[in-house]
């Protein structure tokens, strides 16, 4: 069989030594190949052996980070419908009418202090009877729910106990698209797993997972079980909580989102100190500049987010907001959309005063507003 094919591919060679020579002998002749450019690339330089990179570890930064990091196990009740056919047989027999089972669920946390207080994310205990939480070196303990913030999706928990290894808290503000990180938790609940990627984007927002969202976006791996768990930098610091991925199988696409430490520890000071979470409210409704509504108004850029409604007698009625105002910042932060605008009302301290700049008949007016505090969301029904 090999010596076939062989003969083949020779026998085509000659046929095509032959269709080569009639061609250049009877065909066209080719116009000549113009002169050889030059083409200079750049090449990096040889670097002198004492200061070659020597192979990449990231093992001083997971040392530092994982024993401050948790296994959470949480149960609770869960009532199951029955129907009035089951019902009634239960009824017969003496059973309990209704049907309660028990359902558990497993998460991560972050030790944030040396007594104890455990940050971790709201969906993660909300609605737990029984609440666990088990340290890298396998120690137990019961907690109790310190407060939660289901608009960041955050809460932090108390354990008893002390001398604990608690994370360092590093700058998520400075981070950037590239800068390497780690992603700490218990995925699947296999155990306490340590996985490594980059920054992939930041200030990710509408997604609908949070009223307020400000993500890092990372492809580090993350699974469920690893929500409330750490993303840490190549120093070991936290800059965020893991919380959620995009996936539609429901396991890790390499896009994972956290909230960013500096929002964490603003949140975790607030329910630390008096158990709920206050914001900043001004009292209109924002909308975003569209290119058509930037026309009308003569502006030749849609920065900035147009005043749609002021509520009569709130604080920006009385700060002199008007409808049909373009905010340009909010308490020195600039505000290039809707969304910008509330993120940063709901930084504002309730009761401080803050200026708003706004652009009114193409002038930018400074205005001094005294924030009122944020009415909590209404719960849902059902």
């Amino acid at each position: 069989m090999l010596r076939k094919i062989w003969l083949i591919a020779a026998q085509g060679f000659v046929l095509v030594a032959a269709v080569l020579f009639l061609f250049d002998a009877f065909g066209p002749k080719p116009s000549p190949l113009p002169r050889a450019q030059v083409v200079t690339v750049k090449e990096a330089a040889e670097l002198p052996a004492p200061v070659r990179p020597v192979p990449l570890s990231l093992r001083d930064a997971a040392g530092k980070a994982v024993p401050s990091v948790v296994n959470i196990y949480t149960s609770k009740t869960l009532r199951r419908e029955i129907s009035e056919g089951e019902r009634l047989m239960r009824r017969f027999y003496g059973m309990p009418e209704e049907s309660e089972e028990r359902g558990t669920s497993l998460g991560s946390g972050v030790i944030v202090s040396r007594d104890g207080y455990v940050l971790t994310n709201n969906h993660v205990i909300e609605g737990a009877d029984e609440i666990a939480v088990v340290r890298a070196g396998g120690a137990a303990a019961r907690a109790r729910v310190v407060g939660a913030d289901p608009e960041t999706d955050l809460a932090v928990l108390k354990i008893d106990a002390a001398k604990l290894p608690a994370i360092t808290f590093g700058n998520s503000e400075t981070i950037q698209v590239g800068d390497v990180v780690l992603a700490i938790g218990n995925p699947f609940g296999v155990g306490q797993t340590v996985t490594m990627g980059i920054v992939s984007a930041t200030g990710r927002n509408r997604l609908g997972i949070n009223t307020y969202e400000n993500f890092i976006q990372t492809d580090a791996a993350i699974n469920p079980g690893n929500s409330g768990g750490a993303l840490v930098d190549s120093n070991g610091h936290l800059i965020g909580i893991n919380t959620a991925i995009y996936s539609q199988s429901g396991a890790s696409a390499g896009i994972g989102f956290a909230v960013p430490a500096w929002t964490a520890k603003s949140v975790m000071e607030q329910l630390i100190g008096t158990g709920r979470v206050e914001r900043g409210w001004l009292g209109v409704e924002i909308a975003d500049l569209t290119p058509e509504a930037a026309g009308e108004l003569g502006l030749s850029a849609t920065a900035g987010a147009m005043v749609a409604r002021v509520v009569r007698g709130g604080p920006a009625e009385r700060g002199g907001l008007r409808r049909g105002d373009i905010v340009k910042a909010v308490g020195g932060k600039p505000t290039p959309d809707a969304l910008a605008v509330i993120n940063a009302t709901a930084e504002l301290r309730p009761g401080a005063s803050s200026e708003v700049l706004v652009l009114r008949g193409g002038k930018e007016i400074g205005l001094t507003i005294e924030a009122g505090r944020r009415p909590a969301p209404p719960k849902p029904r059902g």
